[in-house]
């Protein structure tokens, strides 16, 4: 879909997160507590930033430069066709604008949490970049499939991931836990949907496929 179509989109966005964080670093939010909680020492949902020293970036454009943020879903039908636009915008910009993105799956999508966990265990060997690319760019093949995980496994395998280390990657806590972080800290953001963006802190509400680009061009206007 070119960029420029004024098409809504507002019938292929994320359905709404009907989940409530209650401690950033702590909850899982997709899983059900057994009990309320406490919060870690020292966390706060009025503390979540935008951008933290884990997020992942397509770009970085140094100090000074604009930020866009996305909270996406590897199974999101929108977040796929948002995916090349983002991708146009970071080859075009990313020497003037900073990209980042954070996890945010969504509950009813059963293949989000895996992609995400494939994607992290894939950032931990330096990949992160490339296995984003290629569960965006083959999204098909997998979003609504049984045995998600092998095909994500073999996208390790093609990037030449060291498999041993994938695999331990793709077993621990502490995976999930990051993709948990970026989740709840969209939780305490406000994120209603996905995709969400913001730029320079201001969230975006989208209304057709240019107005991402458009709020990057306003925010380089400045």
């Amino acid at each position: 879909m070119p960029r420029s179509a004024a098409v809504s989109i507002a019938a292929v966005v994320g359905a709404l997160v009907l989940i409530v964080g209650v401690a950033l670093l702590v909850v899982r939010p997709w899983e059900p507590p057994t009990a309320a909680p406490a919060p870690a020492p020292g966390s706060s949902t009025a503390t979540a930033e935008l951008v933290e020293e884990s997020t992942h970036l397509l770009s970085d454009a140094g100090e000074g430069a604009p930020v866009v943020v996305e909270f996406f879903d590897y199974e999101c039908p929108a977040c796929g066709q948002f995916a090349p636009i983002v991708d146009d915008l970071v080859e075009r910009h990313g020497d003037e604008v900073t990209f980042a993105v954070r996890y945010f799956p969504l509950p009813s999508h059963p293949n989000a949490i895996p992609a995400a966990v494939a994607a992290e265990a894939a950032a931990q060997q330096g990949a992160f970049a490339e296995m984003h690319a290629l569960l965006f760019e083959r999204q098909s093949e997998w979003a609504g499939s049984e045995g998600a995980e092998a095909t994500f496994r073999g996208y390790a395998e093609e990037l030449g991931l060291d498999m041993a280390a994938f695999d331990e990657a793709v077993a621990a806590d502490a995976t999930l836990d990051r993709v948990a972080l970026d989740a709840n800290a969209g939780i305490a953001l406000g994120v209603p949907s996905t995709p969400t963006f913001y730029v320079d802190g201001e969230q975006l509400e989208l209304r057709d496929f240019g107005d991402l680009e458009a709020a990057i061009e306003a925010a380089l206007a400045e």
